[in-house]
């Protein structure tokens, strides 16, 4: 499949690794010694049944040994790239090669509130108010729920945002769900808005964010999604979040290979469920645990390793870039999240979520996405290109204006000025006109913007019909 509407950023890039072919290649083989000799610890009896029966041994109980060939026969079934699609069907995240896509996190526990700029828990009305923001925002891709609303059942919020992000945004949606029960009711929803399973399926509108305990370690609800929606056909993420020096080795070698075996454990299942079943690999390196905090950080420059193992299997990769762990949106909020989604993009990471993140991922603040925002269109004019033409290199234009002359009133430059990129939030004026429009910062100026998009900007609504499917699965769950 083709993709000619993609921005030229997209394909200018030259993406970076860290590491050699050889390195890559041991790693590799380390994560296929690790899966036959060692074994990883699965938690479900449906899943050690599916690797029993191709060929997998099992010790101790659940300690599954994995041979490389069940390895290589689903990398060769997997399909090699995923595309994501709005509420109206429109192809518009075709995921692998060197295309990057942006959005939010999932499930904070606290807020910024744009208004006050306090830090407070976050209720239902916050996720309303970050989804419909993530649908006015241009550099916004996909949608997550961003916070863990306090005024819901605890038990059923991942519905209660899953009606809330499907009826304000036609964007994608990654969910979070807390047990299968959420991801049930979260696939049906999605059914509902696109047509059908068979609609869903051909033209996923939605994946699921699965993490597991560690490469090593598969607990039971994580495993139960996988084979639910590689049951259906739809995709799946499948994501071990281990901490260096804490779940995995310290070393980053021995973390992203313990990562990748439970990635690989994933794959197998999936293509073992369903074969051809899609699937979106981890791009996220293990993180190592600060030592003197024991805060688990999300802005490490440790990055891009386990994606130069990915780029071996060419699948589709979720990155996380864009978050900070600073506690307020500051000058470090700005720079982490900067640094590390630039570092995401020429890593070449496909899906890029967490954008808006404080404090190590508790804390969300819609004012940071704003700027997130700012930042990714800046990146995507950064990677750009030129044109390089008789029009562009405008010679007759030079030898007209001559030596000595100025191109500020020609036709040319009105013709051209606005190809450069101009920002809308990052302050390019001079100090007195700053000065007499507040002296406001950018954080300042971004909480403004929240304020403005959220009075201003109606998202597409759903059918009436629609909503009330949506409701009747929300009214259910809580009844049950």
């Amino acid at each position: 499949m083709t993709w000619t509407n993609l921005s030229d950023w997209m394909t200018n890039r030259h993406i970076i690794t860290h590491l050699s072919d050889e390195q890559v290649q041991r790693i590799h083989a380390a994560s296929l010694e690790i899966l036959e000799r060692i074994g990883v610890r699965l938690h479900l009896k449906e899943a050690l049944d599916l690797l029993k029966k191709a060929g997998a041994r099992v010790s101790d109980d659940n300690l599954v040994h994995v041979p490389p060939k069940l390895v290589e026969k689903a990398l060769a079934s997997v399909p090699k790239e995923v595309v994501l699609h709005d509420r109206h069907g429109r192809p518009v995240m075709p995921l692998g090669g060197q295309r990057c896509f942006f959005g939010p996190g999932s499930d904070c526990l606290n807020i910024i509130d744009h208004r006050s700029g306090k830090r407070r828990r976050p209720v239902r009305q916050d996720v309303i108010d970050g989804v419909k923001l993530c649908d006015a925002l241009p550099n916004i891709d996909f949608v997550m729920s961003m916070v863990l609303p306090v005024d819901v059942d605890q038990t059923l919020a991942d519905t209660y945002q899953m009606e809330i992000m499907l009826s304000n945004t036609t964007k994608p949606i990654i969910c979070v769900s807390y047990e299968v029960r959420g991801l049930v009711n979260a696939v049906e929803m999605a059914e509902a808005v696109t047509g059908g399973a068979e609609a869903l399926r051909q033209k996923p509108l939605l994946t699921c964010y699965i993490n597991v305990v560690s490469g090593a370690v598969h607990n039971a609800e994580g495993l139960k999604k996988l084979l639910y929606l590689s049951g259906k056909g739809l995709p799946t993420l499948y994501i071990p979040g281990s901490n260096a020096g804490v779940t995995s080795p310290m070393t980053m070698a021995g973390a992203v290979a313990l990562d990748n075996a439970g990635i690989l454990v994933g794959l197998v299942l999936t293509q073992l469920n369903r074969e051809g079943a899609p699937f979106i690999i981890s791009a996220m390196d293990p993180a190592a645990m600060d030592m003197r905090t024991l805060v688990s950080p999300y802005a490490y420059p440790e990055r891009g390793f386990i994606r130069s193992v990915s780029q071996r299997y060419n699948l589709p990769t979720l990155a996380l870039a864009g978050a900070t762990e600073s506690k307020i949106v500051d000058q470090q909020a700005a720079a982490e999240a900067g640094l590390t989604m630039l570092a995401d993009v020429v890593m070449g990471g496909n899906i890029i979520h967490d954008l808006g993140y404080l404090e190590s991922g508790l804390t969300y603040s819609f004012a940071q996405l704003v700027i997130c925002d700012q930042m990714v269109d800046w990146i995507k004019t950064f990677f750009k290109g030129i044109e390089v033409s008789d029009e562009t290199l405008a010679l007759d234009e030079i030898a007209r204006i001559g030596a000595s002359g100025s191109y500020l009133a020609s036709k040319h430059t009105r013709k051209h000025f606005k190809e450069t990129w101009y920002p809308d939030l990052f302050e390019r004026g001079i100090y007195s006109d700053w000065k007499q429009k507040g002296g406001r910062s950018l954080g300042e100026r971004a909480a403004e913007r929240v304020k403005k998009i959220l009075d201003e900007h109606k998202p597409e609504p759903l059918p009436d019909d629609i909503l009330a499917r949506l409701h009747e699965v929300v009214k259910r769950a809580d009844a049950e």
